[in-house]
Formats: C-alpha cells, structure tokens, sequence
C-alpha cells in the first residue's frame, strides 16, 4: 500500500502489549521512537497518545518522560490489584473512546497492538468512520484477525532490531 504523504494521521500505543511482546520474544525493551517514526512516515500527525499502567517501578518516570520527549501524550492509569492478589490493567476502553473521538480528525488510525480485542473497534472505525487503518506489532503475538482487518499490518518481526533497544 502506498503511503500518502498528506494523511492525517492518529498512532495509539497500548504500551503494555508491545513490552511484554518484546520482554518475551525477544528479551528486550522496545524503541518507541522508532515506532513512531515508522508510523507517521512524512505525514501530519494529529495525536500520539501512549497508554501506560503505573506500577510503581523506580525506572517508570523516566520512561514516562522519555515517551512525552519523543513526542506522545501519555495517557496513565493504576495497576489495579483484586481481593486474592489478581492484577490487572488495560486501556482497552480507553483507547476505544479516543480512536473514536479523533477519527473524524484522522484519515488513518494507526493502533500499535496486536491485541484482537481492537477487531471490532477497527471494523467500526474503517466501515462507520471512514478511516483507513493499520496496525503495528509483533506478528508472532498478534492476533491474525487483527491482522486481517488492517489495511496495512506492520509486522515488527521482520526487522525487529530496528524496533528494539540496542
């Protein structure tokens, strides 16, 4: 697919899928400037938005911080810990209601995730919204419906040490 250099463009970042994506595969950490200088590629960018889970690491500002430097708004939420000990933290909803939100200012919502969970969201931003979109992740860890319902689908697999911290 050729990229058009006047796209309007949103990249939403589940930052949680890609690290835990790398951490596993590739016991690494991701560069997250890399992928948002792959993702918007010469066209306008309208929002980065970089959805975090505070989990009260010593090295997580700083991460924080290096996202904002890089050129995403970090959107943060608490871990949330259960009765029993359960954890759990997701911005699925989250991202849900600002994909929504912006893409009537989008011409291309870019979700960097392979989380299938998005399948819907993405059918109903391309069928109802009208934007075109694509997704960026692991292909090993992405959902293949995810893939399928991509305009483009950018597989970070097959040149992962660009992606990754050196």
């Amino acid at each position: 697919m050729k990229i058009n250099k006047a796209q309007r463009i949103g990249v939403f970042v589940d930052v949680q899928n890609l690290y835990y994506s790398a951490k596993y595969m590739y016991k690494s950490k991701v560069d997250f400037a890399q992928i948002l200088k792959t993702a918007v590629a010469g066209r306008t960018l309208i929002r980065a938005i970089a959805y975090v889970i505070k989990t009260d690491f010593k090295e997580e500002k700083s991460f924080f911080d290096a996202l904002e430097n890089i050129g995403f708004e970090v959107k943060a939420k608490d871990l949330q810990v259960f009765y029993g000990g359960h954890k759990k933290g997701d911005w699925d909803i989250g991202i849900a209601v600002d994909m929504i939100e912006l893409a009537p200012k989008l011409d291309v919502v870019i979700l960097v995730s392979g989380d299938g969970d998005f399948v819907p969201l993405l059918m109903h931003i391309k069928y109802a919204l009208g934007c075109k979109i694509e997704v960026i992740a692991f292909g090993r860890s992405s959902s293949s419906k995810l893939k399928e319902a991509a305009d483009l689908f950018l597989d970070l697999d097959i040149n992962p040490k660009k992606y990754l911290m050196k």
